[in-house]
């Protein structure tokens, strides 16, 4: 080989080489400022006195935070900034109260929403971390589309993400499906759990999603999980499908997402279903199985 081509690659190479590592370290710094920024989120959401399952569950009729309901009173909407108040001096309110493990993350980013919880897995082949995440929504206006899709809570640029709702949705209302967004992340952030699901040995341990509204704390039971395309003309359109007109139409989304629509890929049979009138939420996140993947999981609302 002669030592122009000889040196010529070795150059080539080598920045390659360097490109690739820059990419690597930074990916890495930001995974851990990531981390870092969720670990004060969590603290900020002050669950103490507050039961939430710390393992593995697989049994209906969870205690404490996901059971119950907070003050109840006429919901609210992504557009109104709800009333808060001390409850230990103000008279009994007319409007609905934040919950107060909510309260201070609402003051620091008024797009806050909710709160999803998912238990981390105690099975060594699957990544431990669970899904634990403040849930944003922007207003339904064009400039504010996908707002959350590279930012962090506070508005920053990060790959990561963060966990939102999707901006037609009314999580208050609420909307009929409520359709949450994630990053499935290499790290095993933000949604990078959610694609264990397609493992029924982890929807056996984790049939239940924890969603708390600024209002209201919920859980949900696991109706499907299935695999589908993004793009447009191609897979099925389960995030639009946000609120249902009749019994018929309802009917025809959970015949679908249970296998019904041959562009629908069950990966197993789940026996819990849904009847009109049922609340839902999906969680959606990306997952390269197929071209433009999008693994999928609906569960309807219990308590």
């Amino acid at each position: 080989m002669k030592k122009p081509l000889y040196w010529t690659l070795i150059a080539v190479f080598s920045i390659i080489f360097l490109i690739s590592g820059f990419i690597v370290v930074r990916y890495l710094v930001e995974s851990h400022e990531n981390k870092q920024m969720q670990d004060e989120l969590i603290n900020m959401h002050n669950t103490s006195g507050i039961s939430r399952p710390t393992g593995t569950t697989g049994t209906t009729g969870a205690t404490g935070a996901t059971g119950t309901t907070a003050t109840t009173g006429t919901t609210g909407s992504s557009s109104t900034a709800p009333s808060v108040t001390d409850p230990t001096t103000e008279p009994a309110p007319t409007e609905p109260q934040i919950l107060p493990e909510l309260l201070e993350l609402y003051q620091q980013n008024p797009h806050l929403v909710g709160w999803i919880y998912i238990p981390g897995s105690e099975n060594p082949n699957q990544n431990g971390n669970g899904v634990d995440y403040p849930v944003l929504q922007t207003p339904n206006e064009v400039q504010w589309q996908n707002y959350y899709l590279y930012r962090d809570f506070y508005g920053n640029d990060d790959k990561h993400g963060s966990v939102y709702v999707r901006e037609s949705c009314d999580v208050f209302k609420p909307s009929d499906n409520i359709v949450i967004y994630g990053h499935n992340m290499a790290d095993g952030t933000m949604f990078g759990q959610v694609v264990n699901y397609r493992f029924q040995s982890y929807y056996e341990d984790h049939k239940y999603i924890y969603f708390d509204t600024l209002y209201e704390r919920h859980t949900y039971e696991i109706i499907a999980v299935f695999l589908t395309s993004g793009t447009t003309g191609v897979g099925y359109t389960y995030h639009s499908r946000n609120n249902f007109t009749s019994a018929e139409d309802f009917n025809e989304f959970i015949n679908a997402i249970k296998g019904g629509d041959s562009r629908v890929k069950l990966y197993y049979h789940i026996d819990a279903t849904a009847e009109y009138g049922d609340k839902l939420i999906t969680l959606s996140t990306c997952w390269r199985e197929i071209d433009n993947g999008r693994l999928v999981v609906v569960a309807k609302r219990i308590s």
